[in-house]
């Protein structure tokens, strides 16, 4: 017989459906009130989202205005020029230096000088384009006159034609290599009777405005027989010299005893030339080179040409190397030491002379308007004033 439940009273089941239904009913209003609110933030969101997107459209309708206005078509258009500026400006450097090496071989420039100048009025009227093309053909012109000069270049009939080095003293003569033939002059000494010397116009270091003298001023002040230029310089006549006129920044050592320099030297892959007490040494790069002074003199340039007889420069790209120009030049054969000018020569050309006439090593020096030789007076030259140079001086 099964035990049967108790009876609960109708009333509280009555109680236990008023719960439910409160209960249900709570739920449904929370729940009511949730979606609400989150439909008014969704509202809200993509109002803001409009609103945003409003902004947004008004902000690039505000940059779309700006640039139409004038000043900043200005602000374009002054930024364009300035590009064009510093591109004809290179072009014009680079043409009127062109010109002022042409000069040195040339006595009547007008024709190029009258273009240079028509060059200039354009500049004035901002009229870039055709500046710029015109300077194109300045180049080309001025080049192919250069050639020309290379082209008709005559040695004198009266020159006497040798490849033997002199053994001693002053030679003008014609040497007949496997790249052509060239007028040499030649100065030769040797290091047991005499002291060479590199001496300066500046007392030491000097990186702008440095004083310069001629080459017969270095040679009367050291009671010298021969002298010939130094190494590259930047000329005050050369726009892209503008903050370092007449400065050089290679080592050498004057014959005070005191570095040129030597700072930014030390590393240096630049060749150079050392004269001591009855001996001529020639190294492949400066940082090879301590900082002794128990020598005469060094000084250093570039290239160096030949090196134990051999020529160990070919050639490059660089069009005032690859020019025809009259070219300095310091050498050795043993213990004789050579200065001297190749006449109508490229660098790579003073490599063939050098090997022709049997030189041990030879040492490029600065040519064209600053090239000057002196053996009892002016061979080439005077050319420009010098910061240094480099002397023949008895014992």
């Amino acid at each position: 017989m099964k035990a049967s439940l108790p009876k609960r009273p109708v009333h509280h089941w009555i109680f236990a459906v008023v719960v439910a239904v409160i209960v249900l009913f709570t739920i449904s209003t929370w729940t009511i009130n949730t979606v609400l609110v989150l439909r008014q933030q969704l509202a809200g969101t993509t109002k803001d989202k409009a609103q945003l997107s409003t902004q947004v459209a008004s902000i690039s309708a505000e940059l779309t205005s700006l640039k139409s206005q004038d000043q900043y078509k200005r602000n374009q258009e002054l930024q364009g020029n300035i590009g064009q500026i510093e591109t004809t400006y290179t072009q014009t450097v680079s043409a009127y230096e062109d010109l002022l090496r042409l000069k040195d071989n040339e006595k009547d420039t007008s024709k190029f000088d009258d273009q240079f100048a028509n060059i200039l009025t354009l500049l004035s009227q901002q009229n870039f384009a055709t500046a710029s093309a015109d300077l194109t053909k300045l180049k080309t012109d001025i080049q192919a006159e250069q050639d020309k000069i290379a082209a008709t270049f005559t040695i004198p009939a009266n020159v006497a034609s040798s490849n033997a080095a002199p053994g001693s003293g002053f030679s003008q003569q014609s040497v007949n290599t496997d790249a052509g033939t060239f007028l040499v002059d030649i100065i030769a000494a040797d290091m047991g009777s005499t002291h060479v010397y590199v001496d300066t116009a500046s007392s030491g270091t000097c990186t702008d405005n440095c004083p310069v003298m001629t080459l017969g001023d270095y040679v009367s002040r050291n009671g010298a027989f021969a002298g010939v230029n130094g190494g590259y310089f930047c000329p005050a006549d050369y726009p892209s010299c503008a903050g370092k006129v007449n400065s050089f920044d290679t080592l050498l050592m004057n014959k005070n005893k005191a570095y040129f320099n030597s700072d930014n030297n030390k590393y240096s892959t630049v060749p150079a030339v050392i004269f001591g007490s009855g001996f001529v040494r020639f190294v492949g790069q400066s940082l090879d080179w301590g900082r002794d002074t128990s020598i005469d003199s060094m000084i250093a340039n570039q290239p160096l040409v030949v090196s134990g007889g051999n020529i160990i420069f070919g050639g490059n790209s660089d069009p005032k190397m690859s020019s025809k120009s009259t070219r300095g030049f310091v050498a050795n054969k043993g213990n004789t030491v050579y200065i001297g000018m190749i006449f109508n020569a490229s660098v790579a050309d003073m490599g063939h002379v050098g090997k022709t006439l049997g030189f041990d090593n030879l040492l490029n020096l600065d040519d064209g308007g600053s090239a000057a030789l002196w053996s009892g007076g002016y061979k080439v030259g005077p050319g420009r004033n010098l910061p240094n140079a480099i002397v023949f001086v008895k014992k």
